[in-house]
């Protein structure tokens, strides 16, 4: 094994390109759960996000397009989920596993003409003098836009949630939403934005995996990173700040493993490719041993009538 041929300087700037999408569908999610909704169909809208996403980008040019295309998309299937669960009170579980069946076919039937094109590339952002400074600036200032926009979304959750009348609200009817129900918030109204918004995060997250992480399209593409991310807001005890970390864990891993494979590691192929969601779980259930109670609602349908 030649580990002489692993570029850290590489690995460090591929690590946050690999954790963007991650962190993307996880605080999309992570609004979701705080408005006391457990929506298990991010797989499905992440898969979703990255055909559409992809598809207009191809058609347009654009990678811009591409990705509002993607929040759209994500948007609209979770408004599905929204409109099974929280008008005709379905089961929470059944549908999120429902939406995520539903995802990956619909994008295997809209992706099938598109599978080997490549696509627009998504330009880096000129940061100037930044990118210049040894070591860091290649490391922290040679993005896109969207590596950097979303760990502003982590931040401006963060601001919402704490320092906002209307994420005091949205935490409310998290925890008790037959109390918000009766202080006169509109406990289903503000459910569907949560979910509307979770859904466009994981549609972004899925664009970003097809236009800049690999770049194409293929069948199935988002491998489990849906799922990784529902388990990354629990583990996180509905914080951002460890979402970030959790995400950039997974990312890591991934992109060491890969490099691990690339010089020849003495290690089975199968053993690498499982280590990223080996790893990332089992740090963030030691992370979330102090972890906070889950939102007292979370999972539990809303009774307009009570």
């Amino acid at each position: 094994m030649d580990l002489s041929s692993i570029n850290p300087v590489l690995l460090l700037a591929s690590l946050m390109v690999a954790a963007t999408p991650l962190l993307f569908a996880a605080l999309g999610e992570l609004i979701v759960e705080r408005a006391g909704v457990l929506n298990l169909g991010v797989e499905g809208m992440m898969i979703t996000g990255a055909v559409a996403g992809f598809i207009i980008a191809v058609e347009s040019g654009s990678p811009a397009l591409g990705f509002l295309c993607a929040a759209i998309a994500g948007a609209l299937l979770s408004l599905l989920f929204a409109l099974l669960t929280q008008v005709f009170l379905a089961n929470q579980v059944a549908s999120g596993l429902a939406l995520t069946l539903f995802g990956l076919g619909l994008s295997a039937l809209l992706g099938r003409d598109y599978v080997g094109i490549k696509p627009p590339s998504t330009p880096k952002l000129d940061l100037g003098m930044l990118a210049d400074i040894p070591f860091v600036g290649r490391v922290l200032f040679t993005h896109d836009m969207m590596v950097y926009l979303a760990l502003a979304l982590a931040v401006a959750i963060w601001f919402f949630l704490h320092r906002t009348r209307a994420g005091l609200i949205l935490r409310a009817v998290g925890e008790n939403h037959d109390a918000a129900h009766a202080l006169g918030y509109k406990v289903v109204l503000i459910r569907f934005a949560a979910i509307a918004f979770g859904g466009a995060c994981a549609g972004v997250g899925g664009a970003y995996l097809s236009l800049v992480r690999v770049p194409q399209w293929t069948e199935g593409m988002t491998a489990g990173i849906g799922w990784i991310a529902l388990a990354l807001v629990v583990f996180a005890s509905w914080k951002p700040g460890r979402v970030i970390l959790g995400a950039y864990l997974f990312g890591g891993v991934n992109v060491l493993q890969l490099n691990l494979q690339a010089a020849g590691a003495a290690i089975p192929v199968e053993y690498l490719a499982m280590s990223p969601y080996l790893v990332t779980i089992l740090v963030l259930v030691i992370m979330s041993a102090d972890r906070s109670r889950a939102p007292a609602s979370l999972g539990r349908p809303f009774h307009a009538s009570n």
